[in-house]
């Protein structure tokens, strides 16, 4: 019960920070930097909506102020089967540029992204959400950095905000998240890119999915051609904080089930013969994250057992049961801290739990292919 006590907390710590060491380690003596150039090549940017009356008016707009050649700029949105006034507000944009993809049986988010695809004139495809907001200079940023031709994939940095534009504990979490994805990009490539800002080369695309989580799916097909996925902390997607935890986690359950539908159906990058590097990579980053809901499972547990024979592991428990007990209650009172310091350990809590929860749907044999978007 020892080793399962310890193990467990040294595999949950290895998963969030002994994985980063190892490529900061590893970055001080390998060193992949990419060699960004001023290019313009023809850009198709693929929105994909479902219902966003709402929302479409600024997105558009915010694109519209985007600097680059408008000559080689194809600006598409596929609305997935949408029933409200989305598709006519895209339509009255046509005269400045904007094209309107109506999708009319609603099939998901990537079958709207496969079919924009398919109409998309541009030799880099660029994918963007609508709560989504660029820099003016955003998309030439990104851009520049194809003129590296090792670069198959290239990821936005997420900057989340709340209301009053100040990081949240999701906030918080996201910029672990984004020092991660720098430090993979340094040292060999991305493992996933952010689904809200993200761009491919045209052949990186050429058989995309209709039915698989297309940012994770990007970079593997990335790796398969010799390419590789990097994220420009110079290209930054901006969007506020979920209005709804309780529909935000829904939305991560579903993120994750489909990260693993995707993870399963290409267990071949597992193997370092073929993959090297980024075999590692690929365990660490994906499948060791999604299992330390296990680890702390396993940790609570054998933490219950020692307990019966010692006065240290009896006031252990206690703190580490509380400590669950209280991240519960403020989640069920919807009353979660909003210092910084709190709500960071109560959000790790709730992720975990929604990685749980994927887990079991994705045993039980649920997929999950239809999408709505979270409300922020």
């Amino acid at each position: 019960m020892l080793i399962l006590f310890y193990g467990s907390i040294f595999m949950i710590a290895f998963a969030y920070f002994g994985y980063p060491l190892s490529l900061l380690l590893l970055s001080r003596f390998r060193s992949r930097p990419v060699a960004r150039r001023a290019i313009a090549p023809s850009v198709t940017l693929i929105i994909t909506v479902f219902n966003e009356e709402a929302r479409i008016r600024p997105k558009l707009e915010n694109t519209l102020a985007l600097d680059y050649p408008r000559e080689k700029l194809q600006v598409l949105v596929a609305s997935d089967g949408s029933t409200d006034a989305t598709n006519s507000i895209v339509e009255s944009y046509r005269d400045r540029g904007i094209e309107l993809l109506p999708v009319r049986t609603r099939g998901g988010k990537e079958n709207a992204q496969k079919e924009a695809v398919e109409q998309a004139r541009g030799d880099v495809l660029v994918f963007s959400d609508v709560a989504t907001m660029l820099d003016p200079e955003g998309l030439r940023k990104m851009v520049a950095n194809f003129a590296d031709p090792a670069v198959g994939c290239v990821s936005s940095v997420d900057r989340v905000l709340d209301k009053e534009g100040r990081p949240g504990g999701e906030g918080a979490y996201v910029r672990y998240e984004m020092w991660l994805r720098s430090l993979e990009s340094s040292v060999h490539s991305l493992v996933g890119l952010s689904g809200s800002f993200f761009a491919a080369r045209r052949e990186v695309c050429s058989d995309f999915s209709a039915d698989m989580q297309s940012d994770f799916r990007t970079l593997l097909n990335s790796m398969r051609l010799g390419l590789r996925g990097v994220s420009d902390p110079q290209v930054v997607g901006y969007y506020l904080d979920v209005a709804d935890q309780r529909r935000e986690f829904d939305r991560k359950v579903r993120t994750v089930l489909r990260g693993l539908t995707v993870f399963f159906r290409n267990l071949e990058f597992l193997n370092p013969r073929r993959y090297g590097f980024f075999s590692y990579q690929y365990f660490c980053h994906k499948l060791l994250r999604w299992l330390v809901p296990l680890f702390m499972a396993t940790a609570l547990i054998s933490n219950l057992w020692l307990a019966s024979g010692s006065v240290f592991y009896s006031l252990l428990f206690c703190v580490h049961f509380g400590c669950y007990l209280a991240v519960g209650w403020s989640w069920w009172r919807r009353a979660l801290p909003v210092w910084t310091p709190l709500k960071i350990p109560v959000y790790f809590v709730v992720v975990n739990a929604a990685i749980l929860l994927a887990w079991w749907r994705y045993l039980g044999g649920r997929r999950q292919v239809m999408w709505t978007p979270s409300q922020r």
